[in-house]
């Protein structure tokens, strides 16, 4: 099979077994709103389905990413910093395989168990190197004015929407500025996949 077609089907599995994640996970939480709560509640240690959520919805998301991101590199057109942002990618499946190994407590507090900061550890690493990755990648060749435009601000936009999540006024909101984030994260994949790699 075709490098390019393959990696894109990596990605679209992946996009799907997300959107089951968040739809199906939500719907076996009481109380989970997708305004409010954090992606990473939905595996938190002791709720209902906490196990089952982690090991089959979080992990095959890691592993598509994952899977996608080495099976796409070699056909992306990247080189120097460009090619270090594409790597820095690789920091949000880790994320997502991170969370079933360390999975915050109910609630996602700023402090809780070693687990929780552990999971924390993992969200102050892996969020800004996503959101660093996507501003680098805009340095790729072949891009138009318009595309590292865009790329650079999605990056600059990811990071700041991290920002917001971890200011205790705005919990009320951190699952919508989350969400926002994932469509962005996913976009950006969309873009490697769709125009920066050659169809053959």
């Amino acid at each position: 099979m075709d490098r390019t077609l393959l990696a894109r089907m990596l990605l679209i599995a992946a996009m799907v077994m997300c959107l089951a994640l968040l739809v199906g996970g939500a719907a076996l939480k009481p109380g989970y709103t997708h305004s409010a709560s954090l992606i990473s509640e939905l595996n938190a240690t002791g709720t209902p389905w906490a196990s089952a959520i982690g090991w089959f919805g979080f992990l095959p998301v890691g592993l598509l990413l994952t899977a996608f991101l080495f099976t796409a590199a070699p056909r992306v057109n990247v080189r120097g910093a460009s090619r270090l942002g594409y790597w820095l990618l690789l920091s949000q499946p880790i994320a997502y395989i991170g969370a079933v190994l360390v999975p915050c407590d109910a609630g996602c507090p700023l402090e809780g168990s070693l687990s929780q900061a552990l999971h924390n550890l993992l969200g102050v690493l892996t969020y800004p190197a996503g959101g660093i990755g996507i501003v680098l990648l805009a340095t790729a060749p072949g891009l138009t004015p318009a595309n590292r435009i865009a790329l650079a601000f999605a990056g600059g936009l990811w990071l700041g929407l991290f920002l917001l999540m971890v200011i205790p006024e705005l919990a009320p909101w951190r699952g919508v500025f989350q969400r926002i984030a994932e469509v962005i994260l996913y976009a950006v994949l969309v873009f490697t996949a769709w125009r920066m790699m050659p169809r053959k």
